[in-house]
């Protein structure tokens, strides 16, 4: 089951805009459909995950405000070709205005929850998550991971206000693990999460003995692995997320085997085809 994605009054304006870059000085189609009623239905081209569906009454009200939106399928739910997925009522106009900037949206997300949902069936069982990362579309991050959760992944940091985590950069600038998560430690705020990013063996090491709050182990091979998570989690005495990056869809099996708690990939969000979604129009009454 997916987060409920909050419509916020920020994501309302970012629907507007979205909305209003389509219609641009309106629609010049409109005065065909002037005072015609209509209704209309999605329907799902190929098999996949649906997502994105909230989005079309807040979309669509802007337009028509007594719209009716009917979802016929939940968020995050696994969807066949030619199901119907949602039903709605209202201005012809309306519809045929608001059916564009939806269904690209709709596609999108979609598109990245099925990829998703394909790659957390590869761990299932094994007890390790699949986390996102930052590599997302600007403008569409908030969505774009909220499609992650709808196909059962789990979010990594939203921005860089949500954790520090220490690259390559900042350790070499720093002078080492200890100097730069000390420095973090002495203005981030209390519940902040301290996050390094190691390239070896030591560096991770380094990490556990400075306090470190997670690991993140890049581009490390799983049998590397199957012998430093051991000794990292003998070495923390406390809990510490150990995290495995850099890792291709096809290994994930041989990476959640090491012990880790934790893989973070881009690949749903930056590879994902759109899901192939339609929707179908009828003629109401008026």
């Amino acid at each position: 089951m997916a987060v409920p994605l909050p419509i916020t009054p920020q994501l309302r304006a970012q629907l507007a805009a979205w909305l209003s870059e389509d219609l641009g000085r309106g629609d010049l189609s409109a005065p065909a459909l002037q005072g015609c009623a209509g209704s209309a239905h999605w329907i799902a081209k190929a098999q996949g995950r649906f997502c994105g569906g909230v989005l079309l009454e807040p979309l669509l009200h802007q337009l028509d405000p007594t719209a009716q939106v009917r979802l016929l399928v939940g968020e995050g739910a696994a969807v066949t070709a030619g199901q119907r997925l949602l039903e709605l009522e209202g201005s012809a106009a309306a519809l045929v205005a608001v059916e564009r900037t939806a269904l690209n949206l709709a596609m999108r997300l979609s598109g990245i929850a099925t990829a998703t949902a394909r790659l957390v069936a590869e761990l299932a069982g094994t007890g390790v998550q699949l986390a996102d990362t930052r590599k997302t579309t600007p403008g569409l991050r908030v969505l774009e991971k909220y499609a992650v959760r709808c196909g059962g992944g789990v979010n990594h940091r939203l921005g860089l206000d949500d954790a520090a985590m220490l690259k390559e950069n900042h350790l070499a600038w720093a002078g080492g693990v200890a100097p730069a998560i000390t420095a973090v430690r002495a203005s981030a705020p209390w519940p902040a999460r301290v996050i390094v990013e190691a390239e070896s063996a030591q560096e991770a090491e380094a990490a556990i003995a400075a306090g470190a709050d997670g690991v993140l182990l890049d581009e490390f091979s799983p049998q590397a692995l199957q012998e430093l998570v051991p000794r990292l989690r003998e070495l923390a005495h406390r809990p510490v997320v150990l995290e495995a990056s850099g890792v291709q869809p096809e290994a994930l099996r041989a990476y959640a085997a090491t012990g880790i708690d934790l893989i973070s990939t881009s690949a749903p969000i930056t590879r994902a085809p759109w899901l192939d979604l339609s929707m179908r129009f009828s003629r109401g009454e008026g």
